[in-house]
């Protein structure tokens, strides 16, 4: 990034062109939740259990985290908008492929090509939120980057359930296809990587880094202590969501309270909605404060606390489990602040890797959780089977959320210990 950047303006140009990235990684968010709302099609369609969708989901995740370091260092060599360009590509290819698998392999490369495609989104934002808008609006777009994805995680709950119950969820994925191919060409054409003051005129060209250099920046961010310590931290504070929002929450709901898919996803997506209010507010706050850590701090433990009463309690009423789930979005959103914090603790040349460290562990979350949820609810199913998918019970879901709470409190104690520049 050029020295001059402290004196940028944000203009209505600058807003239009990050909307579209920020657009992208709704995108990427809404294709990363489809599956909680797919549950037992899912399992009757491919004849699976809880553990085999948790890895059919998560094949989306582990792509997605393998690319998060490599691509911070690529969006600092070539830039946002070819990389998206590229990535929307791809995961339209994936939604086409997903949404035509009739066997379980072809599922799975619609799911990786996703993944894959989805990964650039989140950063390409951050990327161009630097170079379009001064630092000290860096933390607040994050949070509005979040915002826009917990809104399309919103529409991917009970909207998308109701498009499902009417038309399939194969139909759901072609209209994704075709959306990502539309976006990509939008982007192609109206995204520069930078203002001309910035990189150049047009704002097209871009500072080319030998990989030499972008190898040696990469080693360097991974050398990081403090950068780990953060990026396990947002990890930690990402998983319920991925977990809940993202897969187990409306079974659970459904089975717990007898709701139809419908409505246990409109209760589901107030996690989300909790996490699109949360986020633009941690972020603003922590820029207006300028302290990272204490909202980091408050958020870890005020997630902490909620998940433990929603597991350690039977079943409690259902209007406070939909409390707790905002209570959990809400909280668990101030992990925004990570991204400012990584930024501001690690030397700029390498900005672009430490930050892709971060959102790596934050993917590896739901890589890792949606898969233990699924095989811990598959070791204590009782073997019950309804139209064609396996049923647990509610007590089940509890006992498997539990490893939920274990990374939360990890999240919470390791928080404590992180650094930050004043």
């Amino acid at each position: 990034m050029s020295s001059n950047t402290s004196e940028i303006r944000a203009t209505p140009r600058g807003w239009f062109i990050w909307s579209l990235s920020a657009l992208a990684f709704g995108y990427a968010f809404f294709q990363r939740v489809t599956p909680g709302v797919m549950v037992s099609d899912l399992m009757r369609d491919f004849a699976i259990g809880g553990g085999m969708l948790g890895v059919l989901s998560a094949l989306y995740f582990y792509p997605y985290f393998l690319l998060q370091v490599p691509l911070g260092a690529l969006l600092d060599r070539y830039g946002a908008r070819l990389l998206l360009c590229v990535a929307l590509f791809l995961a339209s290819l994936g939604s086409f492929l997903f949404g035509i698998a009739e066997t379980l392999t072809l599922a799975y490369l619609g799911r990786i090509l996703i993944g894959v495609g989805s990964a650039v989104g989140f950063l390409g934002s951050m990327t161009l939120a630097s170079r379009w808008f001064p630092p000290q609006q860096f933390a607040f777009l994050t949070g509005l980057a979040m915002f826009l994805a917990m809104m399309s995680g919103v529409l991917g709950q009970a909207p998308l359930a109701l498009f499902v119950d009417a038309y399939g969820w194969r139909a759901s994925q072609w209209g994704l296809g075709f959306f990502g191919l539309g976006l990509a060409l939008a982007i192609a054409v109206f995204v520069r990587n930078a203002p001309p003051e910035v990189d150049g005129v047009g704002g097209s060209s871009r500072t080319v880094q030998s990989w030499s250099e972008m190898w040696g920046g990469l080693y360097r961010a991974a050398t990081l202590w403090n950068t780990w310590k953060i990026a396990i931290v947002a990890a930690a504070m990402s998983g319920p969501m991925l977990a809940l929002g993202g897969l187990w929450g409306v079974p659970y709901l459904m089975q717990a309270y007898a709701l139809s898919k419908p409505n246990a996803a409109l209760l589901v997506s107030l996690l989300l909605v909790g996490w699109a209010i949360g986020a633009p507010i941690s972020g603003w706050v922590s820029d207006r404060l300028q302290r990272r850590k204490m909202l980091i701090v408050a958020g870890s433990l005020f997630l902490t606390l909620s998940l433990a009463f929603l597991v350690l309690v039977p079943v409690p009423p259902l209007s406070v489990t939909v409390v707790l789930f905002v209570l959990c979005g809400f909280s668990g959103s101030s992990m925004v602040c990570c991204f400012a914090l990584v930024r501001e603790t690690s030397p700029p040349e390498i900005a672009g890797s430490t930050t892709g460290i971060v959102n790596a562990m934050t993917v590896a979350s739901g890589a890792l959780l949606q898969p233990l949820v699924g095989g811990i609810l598959d070791l204590v199913w009782d073997g019950t089977v309804e139209a064609g998918s396996r049923l647990y019970q509610a007590a089940d879901f509890q006992l498997a959320f539990a490893t939920v709470l274990l990374v939360a409190l990890t999240g919470l104690i390791l928080s404590l210990t992180i650094k930050e520049k004043h």
